[in-house]
C-alpha cells in the first residue's frame, strides 16, 4: 500500500494549500497631471488602454494625450499607444501628458523667446477657450457673400460661353 502511495504521489503531485495572495504583485502606478490622482495598473498593461481608462475617470480638466515616465534631469520617455508600461527604477515616474501641456510643447518648439511660453503657461485654458467662442463679425459675412457672388459670376460666364459654343465652331470652320 505505500509503494502504492507513493506511485499516486509522483503521477499526481500533491495539491498545495491556497497560496496567499502576494503582496508584491508587480503593478505600475501612472500620475495624472488632471486630476492629481495616482492610477494603478497590472505589468503589461499598454499605455492606450490606460490613456483611454485615466480618461474615462476624469472628472473634467484636460484630457490625457499619453503617458511618459520622467526623471528629474533626464529626457522624458513617451510611451506609444501600444508600448507596454514599464517602471525604470529609482527617481523614474510615470505620468499623463495633458492636452493644455501638448499644445505649449508645440507652441514652445516653435518659439525662440520665453515671452510666448510663459504667456501660455499662465493662460493657456482660456486661450483656447478665448478661439473657440469667438463671434461671427460682420466682415466674416461679407466674406461669405462676395464668395457668393464670384460663384454665381463665374457659373453665368459659363453658361454664357457654353450657349455660344456652337456659332464658334461654325466661325471657325467657315473661315477655314
Amino acid at each position: 500500500m505505500a509503494a502504492a502511495e507513493e506511485q499516486d504521489s509522483k503521477v499526481n503531485p500533491p495539491i498545495p494549500a491556497a497560496d496567499p495572495p502576494n503582496p508584491s504583485l508587480p503593478i505600475v502606478e501612472v500620475i495624472c497631471k488632471s486630476s492629481g490622482k495616482t492610477r494603478r495598473f497590472a505589468t503589461g498593461t499598454e499605455a492606450g488602454f490606460a490613456v483611454s481608462l485615466i480618461n474615462r475617470k476624469l472628472d473634467g480638466g484636460p484630457m490625457a494625450l499619453h503617458i511618459e515616465a520622467v526623471k528629474e534631469g533626464e529626457e522624458p520617455v513617451s510611451f506609444g499607444p501600444n508600448s507596454v508600461l514599464v517602471e525604470y527604477g529609482d527617481g523614474w515616474k510615470l505620468q499623463t501628458v495633458t492636452q493644455v501641456e501638448g499644445i505649449w510643447k508645440a507652441e514652445s518648439n516653435r518659439a525662440t523667446t520665453g515671452h510666448i511660453r510663459s504667456a501660455m503657461i499662465s493662460d493657456a485654458s482660456h486661450h483656447m477657450k478665448e478661439r473657440s467662442s469667438k463671434p461671427i463679425s460682420l466682415w466674416y459675412i461679407g466674406k461669405i457673400l462676395l464668395a457668393f457672388v464670384f460663384i454665381f459670376v463665374m457659373g453665368a460666364v459659363f453658361s454664357l460661353a457654353l450657349e455660344n459654343l456652337p456659332r464658334l465652331i461654325l466661325f471657325i470652320n467657315s473661315s477655314m
